[in-house]
């Protein structure tokens, strides 16, 4: 239930320089996400998987939840204030602090690693087919041959309305926080729409509740245009689609009828 009162001015900080509240509106998906990156590497990998990379791993919810159960993982992200948020939370529970400041369109890992996953629609941060080609080829050249890349984005279906809404609700002791989501602004001849979120906040180490609320860009990828781009990364071969239900044993034929992706990319001996 949402707390009863009235929140404050809405903040002026970014939602991604609060990663303490972010990646807790996004953490119910944690478990089946961790879930079917294990499933995943069981399916298609002929090797154990033991080393990980998230690039865009914002305050690393799934780099925690990986480490804990076992692999060695390390992550990117642009945002030094997500940066510092994951590593300290590594630390809190002595585990490798793997987080560092870099650009997922140009790192590259080394040694390479078993596998790579990007989830969130992260990916659609990339406004540009070189942007997006760019990443791509940076996570084929961080992959051992026959390794993975799981991407997960909201696609938009020629079809789909251009204007969306969605609210959630996330209490974890005594935080709760209330997100809402609207897509709009939607070019679909720029290949662009903006995400804007609200997030508000319920924390009671502050005397009063507070407001964050951001304004994100995103690139528009309808099923042949993400099909076009990676026939454009040779080096990655696409095995299976799945949705967000994150269930291994029902791949998905892709189409535009699919709204929510799950892409299996898979480092090609070679190329």
């Amino acid at each position: 239930m949402t707390p009863e009162r009235e929140p404050s001015v809405t903040n002026t900080a970014d939602c991604y320089d609060v990663p303490q509240y972010w990646d807790l509106a996004f953490d119910e998906d944690t478990q089946d996400e961790a879930t079917f990156i294990e499933a995943a590497a069981a399916k298609y990998c002929n090797f154990p998987l033991q080393s990980l990379y998230e690039p865009g791993c914002g305050g690393g919810r799934l780099v925690m939840e990986m480490s804990r159960r076992g692999y060695a993982v390390q992550g990117i992200d642009l945002s030094h204030a997500s940066v510092a948020y994951a590593n300290s939370r590594l630390s809190a529970e002595q585990l490798p602090q793997g987080v560092t400041v870099a650009d997922m369109r140009t790192h590259r890992m080394s040694p390479t690693v078993d596998l790579a996953y990007c989830f969130v629609n992260t990916f659609r941060h990339l406004l540009t087919e070189e942007d997006a080609v760019l990443h791509l080829q940076s996570v084929a050249a961080s992959l051992k041959v026959g390794g993975l890349y799981l991407l997960g984005l909201h696609m938009l279906p020629p079809d789909a309305d251009e204007e969306d809404e969605e609210q959630w609700s996330v209490t974890q002791g005594q935080t709760t926080v209330n997100m809402r989501l609207d897509a709009g602004d939607c070019d679909r001849e720029l290949r662009l729409e903006t995400l804007r979120f609200q997030m508000e906040v319920f924390d009671p180490q502050h005397p009063e509740p507070s407001q964050f609320a951001s304004d994100y860009r995103m690139r528009i990828y309808e099923a042949d245009q993400m099909l076009s781009l990676l026939n454009k990364v040779p080096e990655l071969q696409l095995l299976d689609v799945y949705d967000f239900w994150y269930d291994i044993d029902e791949p998905q034929v892709f189409s535009d009828e699919m709204g929510d992706t799950v892409f299996v990319l898979q480092r090609q001996n070679g190329a």
